[in-house]
């Protein structure tokens, strides 16, 4: 069993809970998630299954759209529902426009500091088990990239407004929804968040993980497991015949006159099973296999 998994993450469930069930679900131990949501978060969590949780990077580094909803005037430890509250302060009169030039100033690239309660490493250990236990967290800033926020609701009478963010990798909404209460001057915490795409894949196609139990037990999953080469979509395809396959899976180079435009590719036999990853080798002309699959994994 290889392949990805479009999940529609319930809230409440921490991403390791959803690969947890999954392991139970499909019998295999060879799952893992690409990209963590928070327990409160929903929407498209992707988990890789069998040798697709080699190709977890890949679906990592790709673009995420999400929805949210911010409450002005409260701040929070975890800079969401769901922590403390730190701070209280009036809101101030706000227009729609008065929010969009706000939240422009976070669209490109940005450095953007990580919420103490986060699963990032310091000194070895989750910055959320140090903060829980009362300890200093101060995880160092990073650059992020945001491509777009659009403002699709704001209630003067509520203070809430609901944004949509497109952005890269690595981006906290927690951070953006606090830093915007920041710029304005009254704070704010995330009160709801849902991814609606990562990658190519979609909230709309996604699978919640009742109904995947069902097809578990039915033993077909076919209409939910993604191939690994979804993975794959802007890395270079190289169709490679039986001979090719040989010398790949024993390590061996293959010729490449051509400089490729992407110098990472993967190696596609005539089953559309995903044989290797390959890395240009531009002093020897030449694909090396990276990461080699076998002939079996789809």
């Amino acid at each position: 069993m290889n392949g990805i998994l479009n999940i529609d993450k319930p809230a409440g469930w921490t991403s390791h809970d959803v690969v947890a069930r999954l392991r139970r679900v499909l019998g295999e131990k060879r799952v893992g998630h690409a990209g963590t949501l928070d327990p409160m978060a929903t929407g498209v969590l992707l988990v890789c299954v069998g040798q697709a949780t080699r190709v977890v990077e890949y679906l990592t580094a790709g673009q995420k759209v999400y929805r949210a909803e911010a409450q002005l005037g409260v701040t929070t430890d975890t800079y969401d529902a769901d922590g403390q509250v730190t701070a209280t302060a009036p809101v101030p009169l706000l227009t729609d426009d008065d929010l969009r030039d706000a939240l422009a100033g976070f669209v490109g690239k940005i450095q953007q500091r990580p919420p103490a309660y986060s699963a990032i490493k310091q000194d070895g250990e989750a910055a959320y088990r140090k903060a829980r236990r009362g300890e200093a967290v101060e995880l160092p800033a990073r650059l992020v990239i945001i491509h777009g926020i659009e403002l699709l609701d704001w209630d003067p009478a509520t203070a809430k407004l609901n944004i949509e963010v497109t952005c890269g990798p690595g981006t906290y909404i927690r951070s953006l929804s606090h830093d915007l209460g920041q710029t304005l001057g009254c704070g704010a915490m995330l009160t709801h968040l849902t991814r609606t795409r990562s990658s190519q894949f979609s909230i709309e196609d996604a699978v919640d993980l009742d109904t995947l139990a069902d097809a578990a037990r039915s033993g077909d999953l076919s209409p939910y497991l993604h191939p690994i080469e979804a993975a794959l979509q802007k890395l270079a395809r190289v169709p490679v015949d039986a001979e090719q396959v040989t010398r790949l899976t024993h390590g061996q180079f293959l010729s490449c006159p051509t400089p490729p435009e992407v110098e990472i590719g993967y190696a596609m036999d005539a089953n559309d099973a995903v044989i290797a990853i390959l890395a240009y080798d531009a002093p020897r002309a030449a694909w090396r296999p990276d990461k080699v699959f076998g002939t079996s994994n789809q």
